[in-house]
């Protein structure tokens, strides 16, 4: 099962973000583990110093910004 992480304090941004992935996974039919993180002591450990910030199984995928939903969906893929 894939695992993603939403990096964030729970700003609207890291709220469209989660919305985001929630509707890419649904889309694609993927089963995955979605958990926000919202501690910033976590941040850095991924190298994510702006939120918010989308794990994909351990991988940064993004930082500062909410990708677009086609990006999203490539990601998971």
């Amino acid at each position: 099962m894939r695992k993603i992480e939403i990096l964030g304090m729970g700003c609207a941004k890291c709220m469209e973000l989660e919305a985001r992935v929630k509707r890419a996974l649904e889309e694609l039919g993927i089963e995955a583990e979605v958990n926000k993180v919202s501690d910033v002591k976590v941040f850095p450990s991924y190298g994510v110093f702006m939120t918010p910030g989308l794990v994909i199984d351990g991988e940064v995928k993004s930082a500062g910004r909410v990708p677009s939903f086609e990006e999203i969906k490539e990601w998971l893929k």
